[in-house]
């Protein structure tokens, strides 16, 4: 064999073990951004499990450490939150009425995790129900969100309800956690009425501070928030049409906000 075609040989399967390489990086990549769709999905989801069960406090630990830069949660028109503190306050207090039902189930999920692995962003759609009882002159100050029959005395009020979320993951010691949360609401209706009529009388709810019915069906506001929402966001209404929003992330290399 002449020194020609050894040299030849040599240079071929330095060539081939190269490709190998490339093709086992590879490889590693997208099992790794595969391993971190689904945690991040799981996140979101044991978020929920905690959420219907009443038990927010253990969703804080689930968020970004305290001083994470660009920590940020929206749920209403009424101001979002821009600190590790007003955005876990979210998750504090909330009690265990009795009769009270929400089944929050999430679905129809686009995740993508960010080329340099640092970050993930997500939607999801959200179908579901809220329920509870009322004293009776609570009630009084929200008539059409409430059944016109009592159960144990109080007023019934029994919506099913539709969400859209987009969220924003961070990759922190290995571990994936909240860091951007928006929801947006998009049509509610009590149990007795369709949400076509009930989206004439809806639109204003999404401009209080509302946060959720406690004891005896007692409203509960949010926390005061940080800043106002840079744009607004409206429930279904027969007089508008739908618009894309938020749109699903796309494959991307680098962190972008795109649900501010």
């Amino acid at each position: 064999m002449s020194n020609t075609t050894t040299e030849a040989s040599v240079s071929d399967l330095i060539a081939e073990v190269t490709r190998l390489r490339e093709q086992v990086e590879a490889a590693h990549a997208l099992a790794q951004r595969a391993e971190d769709r689904g945690q991040v999905e799981n996140l979101f989801n044991r978020y929920m499990y905690l959420h219907n069960a009443f038990e927010d406090e253990q969703i804080i630990p689930l968020w970004v450490k305290e001083g994470t830069e660009g920590i940020r949660a929206r749920y209403t028109n009424a101001g979002q939150y821009t600190t590790w503190q007003s955005v876990t306050d979210y998750h504090r207090g909330r009690p265990h009425p009795e009769g009270k039902l929400i089944l929050h189930a999430t679905n129809t999920p686009v995740i993508e995790v960010a080329g340099d692995g640092k970050t993930a962003t997500g939607v999801w759609m959200m179908a579901g129900t809220e329920s509870g009882l009322t004293d009776p002159k609570v009630a009084e100050e929200f008539p059409d969100m409430y059944s016109p029959e009592e159960v144990l005395g109080k007023k019934v009020w029994a919506h099913w309800v539709w969400c859209k979320y987009a969220i924003d993951f961070l990759k922190q010691d290995g571990e994936w956690k909240f860091w951007k949360f928006r929801c947006y609401e998009l049509a509610r209706a009590p149990f007795e009425e369709n949400w076509v009529a009930f989206g004439l009388k809806n639109q204003g709810a999404f401009d209080l501070d509302l946060m959720y019915f406690g004891d005896d069906g007692k409203p509960v506001f949010m926390p005061k928030a940080d800043e106002p929402v840079p744009s607004t966001n409206h429930p279904y209404s027969p007089e508008t049409t739908q618009k894309l929003e938020p749109a699903p992330p796309v494959a991307h290399q680098t962190f972008s906000d795109n649900y501010a």
